[in-house]
């Protein structure tokens, strides 16, 4: 595939505003055969809005938009500076607490998001956090909320604010004893942003971890890692 055919490749995908994951894969493989330095990607990605600039009277917005951010994705995954607190390690951020790193990070991943958001977190206090998936709810992105059913109860839990502005919460009903003859909860920390992100760690979405805890937060974009998890919300959804 050289330029005219990545440009034709190009022109196929945009036909039904979808890059496939085959596309992906295909427009991955010869960038990283045929454009390895920024100026030869800099042409394929100039190929990509000019089709995009032509089509848009024609498509809708958003749709266009999505296409055009999955091309420039493959054509060269953002690598996103680790804000105070955090490391970039490749495509990965890593953040610690005590302190506002991690919470930070999450309001800015919220408040990214374009289309669905899939939040499978033990306990959601933090209002720094909170408001933003409130106000991503009501630009329209799609979220759904598993959490524990006994920390919804709470003082200070988001939760029934987000049921009240009608965000989906499933409460996780794990009854009768584990192996250890103890009730079990629903313990994860973890949320999948427009199926493309994944931010998992022991941080809970609280003052408390942020201020006092020493607590881990990791984004990764690894597809099979965000695959994983995304199945396992699935599976939790399905179950409570």
């Amino acid at each position: 595939m050289n330029a005219a055919d990545a440009e034709r490749f190009l022109a196929q995908s945009l036909d039904d505003l979808t890059l496939s994951g085959s596309e992906k894969q295909a427009l991955a493989a010869w960038v990283a055969a045929n454009a390895k330095t920024d100026a030869q990607r800099g042409v394929v990605r100039h190929a990509a809005f000019d089709l995009a600039r032509k089509a848009a009277a024609n498509l809708p917005a958003d749709r266009l938009i999505d296409w055009l951010e999955d091309v420039m994705r493959t054509l060269a995954p953002v690598q996103a500076a680790a804000p105070a607190g955090g490391t970039a390690v490749a495509d990965d951020l890593v953040f610690f607490a005590p302190g506002e790193a991690c919470w930070r990070h999450l309001a800015s991943r919220i408040n990214q998001t374009r289309r669905t958001m899939d939040l499978c977190v033990f306990t959601i206090t933090d209002d720094r956090v909170s408001n933003p998936i409130l106000d991503a709810h009501r630009r329209g992105v799609k979220i759904r909320v598993v959490t524990d059913n006994e920390k919804a109860l709470d003082p200070g839990s988001d939760v029934h604010k987000f049921q009240a502005a009608g965000i989906p919460v499933k409460l996780d009903d794990v009854r009768g004893p584990g192996v250890s003859g103890l009730s079990g909860h629903m313990h994860h920390k973890y949320a999948v942003f427009d199926g493309t992100r994944l931010v998992n760690g022991s941080y809970n979405w609280t003052r408390g971890a942020a201020e006092c805890n020493y607590e881990n937060l990791v984004e990764s974009a690894d597809p099979k890692l965000v695959a994983a998890f995304a199945a396992e919300f699935e599976r939790l959804w399905k179950k409570f």
